[in-house]
């Protein structure tokens, strides 16, 4: 299979805007993955995460670092909600230079979604602390698909 490149946000992400009202204005139309709502098996062995991937992922993964302190109250709102901001800025890059196998693809989707919707949860009421703990959640098992120095092993859990 030659590598597909999709440019914009799968329909499941307008499907999730009816729980998340917002999130639209920082996404696409991604038309073409309506597959994703369907939970993709972890592959035998990780998938390769390209520079991208990488890029946008490790932004992410620092971001959601640094939320623990908002978690802790050492941080304030105005600063968690930047952090929310950078999470979704690295998901959006991630969405617009994605270029994968439609499997990586949906299984990739199938945490961004997710990690987007609280996010957007999370701006709408700050005092929500349980959307933090959802964020991470949501991309918990990107290192069960794709083998990412900047996360953890398979066995492990991101930070």
């Amino acid at each position: 299979m030659s590598a597909m490149k999709f440019s914009l946000v799968p329909l499941a992400v307008l499907a999730a805007l009816a729980v998340a009202p917002g999130i639209a204005s920082a996404q696409h139309d991604h038309g073409a993955h309506a597959h994703v709502t369907t939970p993709v098996p972890a592959p035998a062995q990780r998938w390769a995460a390209d520079a991208n991937l990488r890029d946008g992922m490790g932004r992410i993964h620092t971001a959601l670092g640094e939320l623990r302190h908002y978690e802790m109250g050492h941080m304030d709102a105005t600063m968690a909600l930047d952090r929310v901001g950078l999470i979704e800025q690295a998901a959006a890059d991630i969405f617009a230079k994605c270029k994968l196998e439609p499997e990586q693809d949906a299984a990739l989707h199938g945490m961004l979604v997710p990690l987007l919707g609280a996010a957007q949860k999370l701006k709408a009421d700050p005092t929500d602390m349980a959307q933090v703990q959802a964020m991470r959640d949501a991309v918990a098992d990107y290192p069960r698909y794709f083998n990412d120095p900047g996360w953890a092993t398979a066995t492990g859990h991101a930070h």
